[in-house]
This record gives structure tokens, sequence and C-alpha cells, in this order.
């Protein structure tokens, strides 16, 4: 009975000692940084996480956020993702902190993340091999990006895409519903792949990576439990199928010799800078960033411009002038690309008011003071984009979607305007996605009306999906593009 007494008392000594130890290396932050921002701690370990990745719509702040800041003001210290946290709703130090990167700040997504993505992957990477991963992507979006070969291939997608929703019948006035989120996908998915891997969107391996990697992206947005069977689980298991096949793809290329298909795959194979591992992960980038980025935002224009009448009427008239200019079969051209003005307003503005990128992961590397504000070594900062996009002191009636807004304003990014980052990780495909989303948007306003089917509204997960995929009821205005 003694021996049992005392193994009870010792695992309950151990227990308590977890416990203080736990509590503890939660609030010894605050007590050797007593200079930080106002704000909350909340619980041992888990802090505010919950309540920071509560779902909310994502042209609104959230609960979390309107709370912290009306409390503590747009920069204020929490708990979050098991370590101590900045939160920045702040232009300027949003802009400060993306300037900074690996001087006084570094990027430092949760360690699950790198499970999935893997470590040459250019969103983890760090230092010099980052700035060389981001170049080579500069450089392939500088030789593809609007290029006659690229455009048409966009333009022959997006017509297949349209194409395909007129149905069996192409009477004028047959309504049908489609879920968007699903065919600006369909889309997406086959134009990048065509511009990475050269294969067209009817290849059976085209669609054994579709299937895989529809598989890697859930996993890229669930619970890290690696445990077979569940979403992250599969999720690495379906990067290791993709990239046995891109690297199958790889070696057919390479045996094949002088074939070329002028695609980013044939630039990888002629790099001696990179690692194979290196170019595979590349690849794997490549269709994350040209995929869900491009698709959502596309399904964004589609939804703000379902609810604003007005603003589709003057697409259209501006993609009407375009079409009015060309033979029946041309296809567009990059000088088509710069009169769509007015459509890169609504592009703007439907990536200022959806918030595709809510926020992005850092860490201070020594101690940093800005302005009032110590950010302690070692803490996560978190910048908010969104919090920028919304503030009506930056935009006037922020919640509203105005594109006109954008009327004789700067195109580019701005402190105020961050859509696609910043700094040296300033996504290097931010402008391909812009075109994609504008040629399918001129294909789409000159052969169909639309009406969004219910109240499908964009949520923040904090990633962004249409809950119900965005359906939308469709009519075909004449039976050919």
């Amino acid at each position: 009975m003694m021996v049992g007494g005392e193994l009870v008392l010792a695992a309950l000594v151990i227990l308590l000692a977890l416990l203080l130890t736990l509590v503890l290396s939660h609030f010894l932050p605050l007590l050797l940084n007593p200079k930080v921002p106002k704000g909350s701690f909340g619980w041992p370990l888990l802090g505010e996480t919950l309540r920071f990745l509560r779902p909310h719509a994502s042209n609104t702040l959230g609960s979390f956020l309107e709370d912290h800041c009306s409390r503590y003001g747009r920069v204020f210290k929490s708990h979050l993702f098991c370590t101590p946290t900045i939160v920045s709703c702040d232009q300027e130090l949003n802009h400060f902190i993306l300037q900074n990167e690996e001087r006084l700040f570094q990027c430092s997504y949760p360690r699950p993340i790198h499970g999935i993505l893997g470590k040459s992957s250019m969103l983890v990477v760090l230092g010099e091999d980052h700035k060389r991963l981001r170049n080579l992507a500069l450089a392939l979006v500088t030789s593809t990006k609007l290029k006659p070969s690229y455009l048409g291939d966009i333009e022959k997608i997006a017509l297949h895409i349209v194409g395909s929703w007129h149905g069996n019948s192409k009477d004028k006035g047959k309504v049908n519903v489609i879920a968007f989120c699903e065919e600006a996908r369909k889309f997406a998915f086959s134009v990048i792949v065509k511009q990475v891997l050269g294969l067209s969107p009817e290849e059976p391996v085209t669609a054994m990576i579709l299937e895989d990697f529809l598989a890697f992206m859930k996993g890229l947005i669930s619970f890290p439990l690696y445990i077979p069977g569940t979403p992250y689980a599969k999720a690495v298991q379906a990067r290791e199928r993709i990239s046995r096949t891109v690297k199958g793809i790889i070696e057919e290329r390479r045996n094949a010799g002088s074939s070329k298909k002028a695609d980013f795959l044939d630039v990888l194979l002629s790099s001696n800078e990179l690692s194979d591992e290196e170019k595979v992960s590349f690849v794997l980038d490549s269709l994350l960033g040209g995929y869900e980025t491009t698709s959502l935002l596309i399904s964004m224009v589609v939804y703000f411009l379902g609810k604003s009448a007005q603003d589709l009427e003057l697409v259209k008239r501006e993609h009407e002038d375009i079409r009015s200019t060309k033979g029946k079969e041309e296809f567009l051209c990059s000088e088509d690309y710069k009169k769509m003005e007015y459509t890169q307003h609504v592009i703007n503005e439907a990536l200022r008011c959806g918030n595709i990128v809510k926020f992005v992961h850092r860490k201070a590397l020594k101690d940093v003071r800005y302005k009032e504000y110590l950010i302690p070594s070692g803490w996560k900062v978190l910048p908010v984009f969104s919090a920028v996009h919304l503030n009506p002191s930056l935009h006037g009636n922020a919640q509203q979607f105005q594109p006109c807004r954008w009327e004789g304003a700067s195109q580019g990014t701005s402190k105020k305007f961050t859509p696609f980052g910043g700094g040296p990780r300033l996504c290097p495909g931010s402008e391909l996605a812009k075109v994609e989303a504008a040629f399918f948007l001129h294909h789409l306003v000159l052969n169909f009306r639309w009406r969004i089917d219910g109240n499908d509204i964009p949520m923040a997960y904090p990633y962004v999906e249409f809950q119900r995929g965005l359906p939308i009821e469709i009519e075909p205005l004449c039976s050919e593009s």
C-alpha cells in the first residue's frame, strides 16, 4: 500500500510540475518584457489561437480583431500558434515588417506546414535559398507574362470552360446552375499545369495530378495530426505521389533530349543551380500559387460583380469595346489586356474586399523597437493585411465594393494595399493571376448573365472559401463566343 501511495504522490508531483512549467512558460514572457504592446495571452499553450481562427466573413475583421483593436489598439500582444505574438493591424508597422525581411524579421510558418510543403519549398526556405528560388520564379514569370502562346493558352482554356456551360442546349434564355468555385479551379489548374508541365487538361496524368493536388490542398489547411486517414496524413502522402509523378515527367523530358515545350519545366531543366528535389518543390509551389490564389480571385470577382449590376455593366461595356475591334476568331493580345482598365479596378477591389491572404507569419530575429512598441526577439509577428484593407480611415466606405476608388490610383502594391504580401516575399506570380482573371472575365461577361444562387459568402477560416462553392444561375446571352 505504501508503494502504491508513493507512486500516486509522485505522479501528482510530476503533474503539478508540468502544469507549473506550462503556466510559467506561458506568462513568463509577459514578466520579462513589460514594454510590449497591451493585450492578453489567454489560456496556457492554446492562448487565444482558437478565437483568432474563428471563421468569419472575409470582408470583415472578425470578432477577435474587432474586440482586440477596440480594447488595445491596432498593435497588440497575444499568444497564438503556441507562442507569444505581436499582432499588427497598422499599415506602417506591416510595411516595416515586410521590408525588413531577413534583417529584423524572418518567415516563420508553423512547423507542420513544412511537413506538407517540403523543406525546399520557396514558401518556407530562408535567406539565400529563398532569394535564389525567388529570382528564378521572377525570371520565369517575366519570360512567360504576356507572351502570345501563354495568352493563347489562357483563352483556349477559358473558352473550353465557358463553352461547357451551354450544355446540350444553346437556346438563349435557358438557365443553368453551376458551382462556380469548382469551375474556377478547373480553369486555374488547367492553365498552371499547361504552363509549368506542358500538360493539356485531357491527358490522364493531368487528372492524376489534380486528384492528388486536391488531397494536398485539404491537408494544407487541416489540423496537423499525422495519423493514417487524417487529411494531414493524406496530404503528406499526396505530396509524395505528386513528387514521384513530377520526377517521372522530368526523366521523360530529359530522355526526350531535343523535344522542347517552352514551359517552366524546360527552364528548370536547363538550370544547374537547383537540385532535382528543389525543382520538384518549385513545381509544387508553382501549382499551389497558380491554382488556389487565382481561382479564388476569379470567384471573388464573380461574387462581387454578381451583387453590383452597375459595375458589371461597366465591365461588360469595356469588354464589348475590346471585342468590337477584333475578328470573330481572333484571340486577345497584350494590348487588349492593357485596355482593361475598369476590369483592373474590379480585380483590385475584389482583392481588397475579399482578403484572400489575411495575414502572414513572421518572427523577430532580435529585439525591435518601432515607435513606442517593443517587439521581443523570438516572438511571432503577424502583419494582418485584411485589417489595413478594411480600415475606414484608409479606404472610405471600406465595407463597400467600389471599384471606382481605384480610378487614378496606383495599381501597384502600397502600404495600404498588400493582397499579395510585400517586400522580398511579394508573390512573383501576382500579375499572372490578374491576367488570367481578366481574360476569363472577358468571355464570361460576353457570353452569360448570372445571379448568385442563395446567400453564399466568402468565409475566412483563416484561409478563404465559399461554403457552398458559390452556386450561380447562368443564362446564355448568345450561342457562341
